[in-house]
């Protein structure tokens, strides 16, 4: 061993970055998971901070929390991570509600309430999830939307932490986190639930990582099936021909199947990678990426699965051990149609009858079904942005992330409408949405039991037992609507900006082509006058319908960057997406350009603040 030091390696020259002064953390929610303690950047000065903007309605922002993970724990010493937590549903702005997602989802870092979207507005944010990168002396130095950039995050850290040791700017420690005690409950947010042939209840035990079988009362515990080896976070269950239980095992993006007699557990589908644009979309099914899977539900001899994290249903065919998708264009939205042409948005419940496959499509807050020819239709919802709690006829009735959807033996359905708290009734042959019960907590799915509806209150970590009445109730006294806060923008032209610059060290890649990919598209389609389409330039200049006044704006964005060495053959690739709905109003006085960061930032941005 020698006894000197080695002479240190000279740290890397750093990459000018826009210096842009981050502004201070404010929201009126406050503070979880600090002890109690309210931050600021004063304090966090000399770590490297990542802001991660997320709601926990959004299947995405999930997926980037376990993104995150490896690196929190790797960089724990020089990198805090603070979550925005950002509401979109007014439910989600409840800050009880905020609490139990952050238990539900696992978040082991500090998490700022912002029900006022305060610092969301500050830091002229447009999309969840969108990561922001602040430097130890406290700048702006990054924005990512959407999915994929935690290696191109981890990059940046590792330059920030070499730069800014050289500098003696970097302060290495402890980060702010503290745990909350934990809670003893026989269930802990549970997801799904079903009737075994035993009589006996099967419960997606979610957070804590098992399938929980329960006696017929639905609270006494038979067993406990699973652990977080086996499963991660399940959610949804469907009892299949020969006796057994498929369980969409969502944070491991597979399908198993559940023997309740033998006890054995079986993957049948997924290879526990996430799915993302240009792999396979069918073929042998252990051979497959899946993305979060939440539901599933046996009809017409198949196995269907609402994969959540592409928007899409997919279908499992046991008897060729097969799976493809069977609708749904992995675009965010609400449009009917043909299976292959159809939108939806993180579908989260199933419920199978002779003609219909019931989907509940989170996101739109609608009740949507399949019929036998593969087409997709919406019953009650209207859009990304619409949502509450009005009863009556479908056409105007309000949902609000619904998460679960039961067939009711008389034909109707009943919908767990989770951000309501309520269960909620849909009469297809008189075309009217009724409710059948309130003060429920988080319902997230139901099943029938003799003439009793067990519900899963999954914020309250029990099922609830209901009996069906003859005649449902009609809300009225908690009717709301509530639509996000819109963008003006001019009459006539406007320039649309996507932006991405490729992380350090990478190039994008156009070895097979163009790597960037911008979809445009509107809702209702008479929005744009031109420029809706697909095409390879991520800016385009748009035209509006002077005589539409509102609607929203859907951009779907993709760029694929790879390591820029010339001596490696095989460069790793990294594929960086992301979808916005932007609302947009008309008006004189509105911007010209709508600039959206996929990736880097908004050289056109105003320097002096946060964007």
């Amino acid at each position: 061993m020698n006894d000197a030091a080695p002479a240190p390696t000279p740290a890397p020259a750093p990459r000018r970055r826009a210096r842009v002064r981050a502004p201070e953390l404010i929201g009126k929610g406050g503070w979880l998971n600090t002890g109690g303690k309210e931050l600021t950047l004063a304090e966090l000065r000399g770590r490297t901070v990542i802001l991660d903007f997320w709601t926990f309605c959004c299947i995405n922002c999930l997926h980037v929390l376990d993104e995150l993970r490896e690196l929190e724990e790797k960089h724990r010493d020089t990198v805090v991570i603070i979550g925005v937590h950002s509401p979109k549903f007014v439910h989600e702005a409840e800050h009880q509600a905020v609490v139990d997602a952050v238990e539900r989802y696992g978040v082991e870092h500090p998490v700022l309430d912002d029900p006022d979207l305060a610092t969301w507005k500050q830091y002229a944010v447009r999309a969840w999830p969108t990561l922001v990168v602040i430097d130890p002396e406290g700048y702006v130095v990054a924005q990512h939307a959407g999915e994929g950039h935690a290696h191109a995050i981890e990059r940046l850290v590792e330059e920030l932490e070499a730069e800014h040791g050289a500098k003696g700017t970097l302060r290495r420690g402890d980060g702010p986190y503290v745990p909350p005690e934990p809670v003893a409950t026989d269930l802990r947010f549970p997801g799904k639930a079903l009737v075994l042939p035993s009589g006996n209840l099967l419960v997606s035990d979610t957070t804590r990582h098992q399938l929980v079988e329960l006696a017929p009362d639905g609270e006494s515990v038979v067993r406990r099936i699973g652990g977080e080896g086996q499963f991660k976070e399940p959610q949804g269950l469907a009892l299949l021909p020969d006796g057994r239980v498929v369980v969409a095992d969502t944070v491991h993006h597979a399908l198993r199947a559940f023997d309740p007699v033998s006890g054995e557990i079986e993957l049948l589908a997924g290879t526990g990678r996430q799915w993302w644009q240009g792999q396979p979309t069918s073929g042998p099914a252990l051979d497959v990426d899946l993305s979060s899977p939440w539901d599933v539900a046996w009809w017409r001899g198949k196995v269907w699965i609402a994969m959540a994290g592409v928007h899409q249903l997919w279908t499992y065919d046991p008897a060729t051990g097969t799976v493809e998708v069977a609708a749904g264009t992995t675009n965010e939205g609400l449009v009917d149609g043909p299976g292959a042409e159809a939108w939806f948005a993180q579908p989260s419940g199933l419920a199978a009858t002779e003609d219909r496959l019931w989907v509940a499509d989170s996101e739109t807050s609608a009740l949507r079904y399949v019929d036998t020819e593969g087409a997709v239709h919406t019953a009650v919802g209207t859009g990304l942005f619409d949502f509450g709690h009005r009863d009556g006829d479908a056409a105007q009735a309000l949902l609000q992330h619904p998460l679960g959807v039961t067939a009711l033996p008389d034909g109707s359905v009943a919908v767990s409408d989770t951000y309501n708290h309520a269960l909620r009734r849909y009469d297809p042959s008189s075309g009217e949405v009724s409710t059948l019960a309130t003060d429920l907590r988080e319902p997230s799915g139901a099943v029938l039991v003799g003439d009793d509806i067990v519900v899963v209150e999954s914020a309250r970590h029990r099922l609830t037992r209901l009996r069906l009445p003859d005649e449902a109730v009609r809300v009225e006294a908690v009717a709301h609507r509530t639509r996000r806060a819109a963008t003006e923008v001019a009459p006539g032209g406007l320039r649309l900006d996507v932006v991405f610059q490729a992380p350090a060290g990478q190039k994008l890649d156009t070895r097979y082509g163009p790597s960037t990919r911008l979809l445009v598209s509107s809702t209702p389609p008479e929005l744009l006058l031109a420029g809706e389409g697909t095409g390879t330039d991520l800016a385009r200049e748009l035209s509006l319908n002077p005589d539409v006044t509102e609607g929203v704006l859907h951009v779907s964005a993709m760029a694929a960057s790879c390591d820029d060495d010339p001596a490696n053959e095989y460069p790793a690739c990294h594929v960086h997406q992301q979808d916005w709905g932007v609302p947009v109003r008309i008006a004189e006085a509105g911007v010209t350009r709508l600039p959206l960061v996929l990736a880097g930032m908004d050289p056109a941005a105003d320097q002096t603040s946060a964007g």
